[in-house]
């Protein structure tokens, strides 16, 4: 069974937008063939204001081959009971370089390298709690 991305956009501030929706296979590099691996579906609540490593790509549970078709999946679901913040965000990078701000309730697909030194990191815009939901989906080595 392949595993599926599903995005669709609808928008009011576009005169005659209505909408769009496009779906995405997983696959490995260069190929049609499923890709084969995940870290599962994570939680993690982070309570201070300094960064964290949400993935540790040398972490011996994540053996991704370097340089391939890695996707991760990152949501910011507020505090985790249910009340999303829209003032506040986590800050993700890729190695130290920031990729975006995940305010309340913001979500992102991106792909990655899945080199060793490229951990996926999480720093909170304050210490209040925030909980991001995450997945990878990776080629195993």
């Amino acid at each position: 069974m392949a595993t599926k991305a599903t995005i669709t956009l609808t928008s009011d501030i576009m005169p005659n937008f209505g909408s769009y929706t496009k779906e995405m296979t997983l696959t490995a590099a260069g190929t049609v063939t499923d890709i084969d691996s995940t870290t599962g579906f994570s939680r993690r609540k982070l309570s201070a204001a300094s960064v964290v490593d949400l993935v540790t790509m040398a972490n011996e549970l994540v053996e991704t081959k370097d340089s391939t078709a890695a996707k991760i999946y990152i949501k910011n679901i507020g505090d985790g009971k249910g009340n999303i913040d829209k003032s506040t965000y986590v800050l993700i990078g890729v190695k130290a370089q920031p990729v975006g701000r995940l305010y309340g309730g913001d979500w992102m697909m991106m792909p990655l390298t899945g080199i060793d030194a490229d951990d996926v990191t999480a720093t909170p815009s304050t210490a209040d709690a925030v909980v991001l939901e995450y997945a990878m989906y990776y080629e195993e080595n």
